[in-house]
C-alpha cells in the first residue's frame, strides 16, 4: 500500500493532481491533501474525485491513472 495525496492546486487545464507519496512533484505540505493509503492510484483518484470532481493521476507516479 502507498500513501496518496490529492494537489489542492489545479493545473491550467482544471485537474487536480494524484501523487503518491514519494513524488518528486508532490507538492508541499499545505498545497495537498492526504487521501490515504491504497493499493492502487485508482482508488485513490475515486477519493480525490470526492473532493475534486476533476481529479487526475499524476504522468509520473500514478501513470496508470493519468488521462489526457
Amino acid at each position: 500500500m502507498a500513501k496518496y495525496y490529492v494537489n489542492n492546486n489545479a493545473q491550467s487545464n482544471g485537474d487536480h493532481e494524484v501523487h503518491k507519496e514519494g513524488c518528486i512533484y508532490l507538492p508541499i505540505i499545505k498545497s495537498k491533501k492526504y487521501l490515504g493509503d491504497y493499493l492502487s492510484c485508482q482508488s485513490a483518484v475515486i477519493e480525490a474525485k470526492k473532493t475534486y470532481s476533476k481529479s487526475n493521476g499524476c504522468y509520473t507516479c500514478s501513470n496508470a491513472c493519468h488521462t489526457t
